[in-house]
């Protein structure tokens, strides 16, 4: 393919200006390779022996992984995957997942990674916005693929990770290529495709209020400015470091913390495919984990495990760091006052890669607040008119530095997010006399839940067609372990009954037609909706969220 076809990223006029404050951004070449940069330069420094992933009871060296790489790399270019070609990851927090990430962005690929829980429809928008060619699953998730199959309309080759071996036959019948064949057949020597600093390599998937995910376009210099940022100033990361993260690959905070930010600075990264509080914990004492990034809802629900200061050894960790959702001054304090660890919180977004904000950046922790802006980037606060706002005014956050924000495919979206040059984080704030962000509420309706976002309108319009229901309104309440969880207020149609089955049946019913994480976690039957005059009249109009919401206030404080 060579290029990404013309009109896919936003109009010039469209981007957000890019600030390159720090000197390491200064000294990128205009083009080079993200893998050769921070795998194979690894191995060409004398590190190839030093452990780059560690994974359950394995322990893979720089120059393993670059063995793995480059085989598997040879065979994706023999099986037609050019430069620019789009290949999606289907898999958990696994070795082979970042094997392929190393690989396609090795031959001059665009890597899409995509969550796991996402339902057939989803995979379909987003396999045929990005225009996918080739995708690498794991068995365990084949099968949502597989129901997804005949809407793909660019999708040329299927590569599987694992399975029995009566499993791999049928693939294989089914026209299926194996991971490992692929891996142990491909050449040794794969030549790194050098691409513009400025070219896509990341295609990242965010879901917002119209629902169905959006894609969020990465530069090839991203790989680079994300770890010479955040990872040099904020983490200080040598290679005697343990990256410990379990957010998915998919994420744009999993993505940096386990396919980025170590490789550069040689350090290793301790992964694991699905989060446990017991597991998180055993993890650190395994790998003598040195930095812990985690979502707040995961040191929750480590803060709940019985006298996990007393059975766990966590002397190797030297820095935690959170964000994806508010921590709150309470989570900060327990775990300070349990584990003698300061949480540096941090707030980021897909759009623009990682975190900007940070307490980390200054090692100074005012509870409750997010922090100040990262080396490298400003934030404002602003008011509706686009002024600055006076501490401690409510207004919304807006930021720029080395990345910003861009839609792939969605102009409109680009206009209403980037203004004047500056990125809109979607969040209401307020700003201190020290530059430090304190976190009130969402612009919109976005829900919150243990690190995803959630669009409520999506959920809705599944209830909606169920035989039972007349209208549905969808909001995120209090919840805490997972900050939010998804609430649905149900309005039934005459002569029906409300009853803990049909409660059930509602969840059941979403089930398949969104992702997992979107499912209702509560159901309440209610006599009517709150609406906004509308062209049938009162109550006709737009749902009021926020009447729901407050109602959910009120009832909590009671």
């Amino acid at each position: 393919m060579g290029k990404i076809p013309e009109g896919y990223l936003p109009p010039r006029e469209l981007w957000p200006t890019q600030v390159y404050k720090l000197p390491e951004y200064q000294a990128y070449p205009q083009k080079f390779n993200s893998t050769e940069e921070l795998i194979d330069k690894q191995v060409a420094g004398g590190k190839g022996d030093r452990p780059a992933i560690l994974f359950e009871d394995r322990k893979i060296p720089y120059k393993a992984l670059l063995g793995m790489v480059n085989k598997l790399g040879s065979s994706l270019k023999a099986l037609g995957i050019e430069e620019a070609d789009r290949v999606a990851l289907r898999a958990p927090n696994i070795p082979p997942a970042l094997v392929a990430n190393f690989a396609v962005l090795k031959i001059g690929g665009v890597f899409l990674p995509t969550s796991g829980l996402f339902s057939r429809s989803e995979i379909a928008h987003v396999f045929n916005n990005a225009e996918v060619k080739a995708v690498v699953v794991a068995s365990a998730l084949l099968e949502e693929l597989e129901k997804a199959r005949p809407d793909l309309k660019t999708l040329k080759h299927i590569i599987v990770i694992g399975g029995t071996p009566e499993e791999q036959a049928t693939f294989k019948q089914k026209g299926y290529l194996l991971y490992q064949e692929l891996v142990d057949g491909g050449k040794p020597e794969c030549d790194p495709v050098r691409r513009d600093r400025m070219d896509v390599s990341v295609l990242l998937y965010t879901s917002g209020t119209t629902g169905l995910p959006k894609g969020t376009a990465h530069f090839l210099e991203e790989a680079l400015i994300v770890p010479d940022g955040f990872g040099k100033y904020c983490w200080g990361i040598t290679e005697h470091d343990v990256i410990l993260s379990a957010a998915p690959i998919s994420m744009a905070a999993g993505y940096s913390a386990v396919a980025t930010i170590p490789y550069r600075f040689g350090a290793a990264v301790s992964i694991f495919p699905r989060f446990t509080p017991e597991g998180m914990f055993e993890q650190i004492q395994k790998h003598k984990a040195t930095i812990l990034s985690a979502l707040p809802t995961a040191y929750r629900k480590m803060l709940q495990v019985p006298d996990a200061e007393k059975k766990y050894d966590l002397s190797s960790l030297r820095v935690c760091t959170g964000g994806g959702e508010s921590l709150t001054a309470k989570t900060y304090h327990d775990w300070k006052a349990k584990f003698g660890q300061e949480i540096f919180e941090g707030l980021g977004t897909t759009e623009m890669m990682f975190v900007f904000i940070s307490s980390a950046a200054t090692k100074k922790v005012k509870p409750g607040s997010i922090g100040p802006a990262i080396p490298g980037y400003e934030v404002r606060v602003i008011n509706e008119e686009g002024k600055d706002c006076k501490p401690g005014e409510t207004g919304q956050l807006v930021a720029r530095g080395p990345t910003g924000t861009m839609y792939w495919r969605d102009p409109e979206k680009q206009r209403s997010v980037v203004k004047e040059g500056w990125c809109r984080a979607g969040d209401m704030v307020t700003m201190d006399e020290d530059g430090y962000i304190w976190f009130l509420s969402r612009e919109d309706d976005l829900i919150k839940s243990s690190g995803y976002r959630i669009g409520p309108e999506e959920i809705e319009d599944v209830l909606v067609t169920h035989s039972a229901v007349a209208d549905a309104g969808v909001v995120g309440v209090s919840d805490p372990v997972m900050g939010q969880k998804t609430k649905a207020f149900v309005q039934l149609k005459a002569g029906q009954q409300g009853s803990d089955g049909l409660k059930q049946d509602l969840v059941e019913f979403c089930r398949g037609k969104v992702a997992i994480y979107k499912l209702p976690r509560e159901v309440e039957f209610i006599d009517k909706l709150p609406r906004a005059p509308g062209p049938g009249g009162p109550g006709t109009g737009k749902l009021l969220r926020r009447v729901l919401r407050q109602q959910e206030a009120e009832k909590a404080k009671k």
